[in-house]
């Protein structure tokens, strides 16, 4: 009986171990890639410039071609 579980929980290891061990490397490196890509995304964000929302407000039509220029004009 004492030699059968030896064999069991050797066999247990073999079997499971290498399971665990690959499970906690994947965990690892997604964790790590997660946390880079956060980081990164963190540093990405910026204020919008007085030019970009003048364009974009331009391109909606909120303002004529004669507003756009003289207020570009303003913020150059």
């Amino acid at each position: 009986m004492p030699n059968e579980m030896m064999q069991w929980h050797w066999w247990g290891w073999m079997w499971f171990g290498p399971i665990f061990m690959l499970l906690f490397w994947v965990v690892l490196i997604a964790g790590v890639i997660i946390v880079v890509k956060w980081v990164l995304g963190q540093g990405g964000k910026r204020e919008e410039s007085a030019l970009d929302i003048l364009k974009k407000r331009y391109a909606r039509g909120e303002i004529s071609k004669e507003e756009f220029e003289e207020k570009k004009k303003d913020i150059i």
